[in-house]
Parts: C-alpha cells; sequence; structure tokens
C-alpha cells in the first residue's frame, strides 16, 4: 500500500513521477554542461572521493 504525502495531495504527482523528472532534469542539464565545456561534478562510490569530470574524460578528483 502507498500512502499518500502532503505534496500529493496538494498537487496530485506521486513521488515516482517526480523522482523520474528530477533524474531527466539532471541528465538535461548535464548535457548542457557538455555542450558548453562545463565540468560535470560525480562521485566515485569505489574511491569514496568527488570529481569534475572535464568534456575530455579526464576526472579531477576534489580533496
Amino acid at each position: 500500500m502507498v500512502s499518500a504525502n502532503e505534496l500529493d495531495s496538494m498537487c496530485g504527482v506521486p513521488d515516482e513521477e517526480l523522482t523520474e523528472r528530477f533524474k531527466e532534469a539532471i541528465r538535461i542539464d548535464n548535457e548542457i554542461k557538455k555542450a558548453k565545456g562545463a565540468p560535470i561534478a560525480g562521485y566515485d562510490r569505489e574511491k569514496k572521493k568527488a570529481y569534475l569530470e572535464y568534456p575530455d574524460g579526464r576526472r579531477e578528483y576534489v580533496e
């Protein structure tokens, strides 16, 4: 059973739909950054470090 939260009752959009819209917005933003040549922030779970990935594929890890 899925329970409704306050946002659902206010705008009628399910949590799953909001999550998908958020993911798509991030994907579009990343594509725009690539097209402009700007770095994209990411997180390497294996190394447990944040990084900036440049359009040429190089990664700079943040200390």
